[in-house]
């Protein structure tokens, strides 16, 4: 069948098939276009490639030769330590066979032919006459065959560039060593119009993801066998494409042109599984997006959200699907379905900051990192001890400057970080206690930013996802003391370090506390003290806390306040999310309103169709306090 393929196609395929399998993959490419012809080297090229750190060269050419009727790609792996006479005789002798096989199939077809209705090669073939197959390296500016050197030392001289041909029958190849590719390449199983589509995996060697291009196409795919084959049309540029109504019931074709500042590779496509869906229609984060339309051009003010975006970790599994969420159709619980939701109401609020919790890794990677630094983010990810999932904070790179970033797991520092230890040292010989807390996931990160419009301005971010277990209001408080203890440490660091004004530097602490406005955690915060009358401390008998006192020195308050609900599930609806800010150097100018509960109710409860998570953002405009004017500011 690869001979019913145009050649100038087949070096896209036949590239990404050889490497991808000799880096232990099967190859992912479902389909060719006319667009890709313009994109493909000429066919006289032989691809060597060695990843870093391999001891194994793979070769790939495609071979096509009317006289001798040979239409085939060929690949190869060969050893650099080897010598390139052994390799020339490999290669030879898969030649040599693959022509005798087709010499018995002509033999078979012609066998009734009269024999001056054959051409040469044709009759050679059938009187058993094995061509002869010359495979040889080839120095143009010696003039003279390469024999008896290593392969190493061949793809130096290649690396080098010096002009070496490998000549096979009676065709040259050029070499070409190491040229951009695409390694990996998937498209997501869910499609939405009205939200953004973009590849779910991509893997680039040898080449730049900036410096590629990467085209969009669609079509009808072919109801039968019989049916016409199906006809591309280009519907967008670039890494991403948000598909429209008009794309609804077609598929989505992506192509890849891998570059790197020096060349281009072959291009390489995919053809998605399923087809473009209709959305959901109007979701609530829509009506909210009508209060965060632009961005702020003011430099003294900056939007923050705090979201927790509910991980696949744990609402892809039979307990969640039937249990926990069993309100929810299992089409909205997929990944799939719900990151297209939440991508793109992180987009629309247009913020500075963004501060995530229930990040999965794999969707910190290949979803919300690339795509949010498409709209001029950046951003961390620290995960939660040995969890695949964490926290994740961005910032947009034209409003701030990061200068450091940094995150803990709390269960494992405890013993080693000094300021962890005169609170430590008060509750360790609890030894039932002592376990639970130390045992705890629970990290915290943080973000040292400086404004790029106001220089001595600056932000220390921290974010944190606290332990969620009923009966844990005192290991929450305690992660709440911890959290407030590491952070004041690196704000006195920062201050010192950097000659910071109080004025100038301010604390944002946002998360998912799992706590109310009841609850010790909050009074921490804005009233900086909590007794040991608390009645937290109390809140599992086995573990109860005796004489504990915390403070903190900061004046804080909620920028959203304390609003009915952040988390509305069936079993449990409350606010446990805040932005804390630091109040004396920070105000509010504005809340973005949150979700009516007929809103919440429409499905029952959240996650939905047009909720993906079970957490609402929180979305505020702070304002610095204290102005500088353009003097001051350098």
């Amino acid at each position: 069948m690869l001979s019913l393929v145009p050649c100038s196609i087949i070096n896209s395929l036949f590239l990404n098939s050889a490497f991808s399998n000799f880096c232990g993959k099967a190859p992912l490419i479902r389909s060719v276009s006319n667009y890709a012809l313009q994109h493909q080297y000429n066919m006289h090229v032989a691809y060597f490639r060695q990843l870093p750190n391999e001891e194994q060269c793979a070769i790939t050419f495609h071979l096509a030769s009317e006289r001798y009727k040979i239409n085939r790609v060929f690949n190869f792996f060969r050893d650099v330590t080897e010598n390139i006479d052994a390799s020339t005789e490999r290669i030879k002798a898969n030649i040599e066979k693959e022509t005798k096989k087709r010499m018995n199939k002509k033999k078979k077809a012609k066998s009734g032919t009269p024999s001056e209705q054959l051409g040469t090669t044709e009759l050679a073939l059938v009187n058993d006459v094995l061509p002869e197959v010359g495979v040889r390296f080839f120095d143009c500016d010696k003039e003279q065959d390469i024999k008896g050197i290593a392969f190493s030392e061949l793809l130096k001289r290649v690396h080098e560039e010096k002009n070496i041909l490998l000549k096979i029958l009676d065709d040259d190849f050029r070499i070409d060593f190491n040229s951009p590719a695409v390694q990996t390449i998937n498209l997501p199983q869910s499609m939405l119009a009205g939200f953004y589509v973009y590849p779910s995996k991509l893997e680039l060697v040898f080449a730049e993801k900036e410096q590629s291009d990467f085209h969009w196409f669609r079509g009808k795919m072919p109801k039968s066998k019989n049916a016409q084959l199906i006809e591309w049309e280009q519907i967008g540029t670039g890494f991403s494409y948000m598909p429209t109504s008009d794309d609804v019931g077609h598929h989505l074709k992506f192509l890849c042109v891998p570059k790197n500042s020096q060349k281009s590779g072959p291009s390489s496509e995919i053809t998605s599984v399923s087809e473009v869906q209709a959305g959901p229609g109007q979701c609530p984060f829509d009506v909210r997006h009508l209060f965060t339309q632009s961005k702020l051009v003011n430099g003294h003010q900056f939007r923050i959200v705090s979201y927790n975006i509910l991980a696949d970790l744990y609402a892809d599994s039979d307990y969640s699907r039937t249990e926990l969420f069993g309100y929810c159709p299992s089409y909205a619980l997929h990944i799939d379905y719900r990151k297209q939701l939440f991508i793109k109401e992180l987009i629309g609020y247009h913020a500075d900051i963004i501060c995530l919790q229930e990040v999965d890794s794999k969707i910190f990677d290949l979803d919300l990192l690339p795509v949010l630094r498409l709209k001029s983010y950046d951003g961390h990810f620290k995960a939660k001890g040995k969890t695949a999932e964490g926290l994740a904070t961005f910032f947009d790179v034209d409003r701030f400057e990061v200068l450091d970033q940094q995150g803990i797991t709390i269960g494992e520092n405890l013993e080693t970080l000094e300021a962890f230890q005169c609170l430590w040292s008060q509750v360790k010989s609890h030894e039932k206690l002592a376990s639970r807390i130390s045992e705890r996931s629970t990290a915290i990160q943080v973000t040292l930013l400086r404004s790029r419009q106001n220089p001595m301005k600056h932000l220390l971010v921290a974010n944190t996802h606290f332990y969620f277990h009923p009966d844990a209001d005192h290991i929450r408080l305690l992660q709440g003391g911890f959290s407030m203890l590491y952070v004041r440490s690196l704000y006195e660091q920062f201050e010192e370090k950097l000659k910071l004004e109080r004025d100038h530097f301010a604390i944002i602490f946002c998360g998912d506390f799992n706590s109310t406005p009841e609850c010790g955690m909050y009074r921490l915060m804005t009233e900086r003290f909590v007794g040991d009358e608390m009645a937290d401390w109390q809140s599992n008998e086995e573990e109860a806390i005796r004489g504990v006192t915390l403070s903190q020195p900061f004046q804080f308050q909620s920028a959203c306040g304390c609003p009915k609900y952040t988390n509305f599930t069936v079993g449990f609806q409350a606010c446990i999310d805040y932005i804390y800010y630091q109040s004396d150097a920070l105000h509010v100018n504005d809340v973005v309103p949150l979700p009516s509960e007929e809103e919440l109710l429409a499905y029952s409860a959240i996650p939905s169709p047009v909720f993906p998570s079970d957490h609402i953002a929180l979305v505020a405009n702070l304002e610095w306090t204290h102005k500088l004017d353009e003097d001051q500011q350098g």
